[in-house]
């Protein structure tokens, strides 16, 4: 089947947030969320931040990370695609390398930015504090699709579609003494960020690959 065909396969299957088994055969994708529960995933500290709605999982609330915790992980090299539709000035992210902890900023891995009109300059699609977009290439209220990609040392962001990150991690690049900032291998994680911001996430799904 060819990549077009897939996509579009991929896109008619997909209804409400929830992915059938039909869709994580095709060219080697697999859903990590079953549109309708937590299976798979924890929440850290402040869990109530969390819903589900019409497919999507909800972060409105204090800091919370919504953290996969499923057999999947760890993931090393894989392109990942979620859609996600922000509220007006509403701030989130989508981390990846990481894993689980309690309470805080998690501390492992990178985060893609997901931030159309929050005050925060770091836009969507940036590669948190190591390679920003100062111009959101989305809008609020919207859904739209991201996308990270990971090869070796290279880090990609996709958004609609649109490259707008292409970043390769130099061999001697150190870890960060609070955050990492560094590709190791992981798992991902959604992010509430604040009370006011709101950000909803669907059709999370993912492809290892070599």
């Amino acid at each position: 089947m060819k990549r077009i065909g897939c996509f579009a396969l991929l896109v008619a299957m997909s209804v409400n947030g929830m992915v059938t088994a039909e869709e994580e055969k095709v060219d080697g994708w697999i859903s990590l969320w079953d549109g309708k529960t937590f299976k798979n995933w924890k929440a850290s500290e402040n869990t109530k931040s969390w819903t589900i709605k019409d497919g999507a999982f909800v972060a409105f609330g204090p800091r919370s990370h919504l953290f996969y915790v499923g057999k999947e992980a760890p993931f090393t090299n894989f392109h990942f695609k979620c859609e996600v539709m922000t509220g007006p000035v509403s701030n989130g992210g989508i981390y990846f390398h990481t894993k689980y902890q309690q309470n805080g900023w998690p501390k492992f891995g990178y985060e893609a930015q997901v931030n159309n009109t929050h005050g925060d300059p770091k836009k969507t699609g940036s590669l948190y504090d190591v390679k920003n977009v100062l111009k959101a290439p989305a809008k609020d209220n919207e859904w739209f699709t991201e996308e990270v990609i990971v090869r070796g040392r290279n880090i990609q962001i996709v958004v609609n579609g649109k490259k707008v990150v292409d970043f390769t991690e130099a061999v001697d690049r150190k870890a960060g003494a609070d955050f990492t900032r560094k590709l190791d291998k992981g798992t991902f994680a959604f992010q509430a960020h604040d009370p006011k911001s709101v950000v909803r996430f669907r059709k999370i799904m993912v492809k290892k690959l070599p």
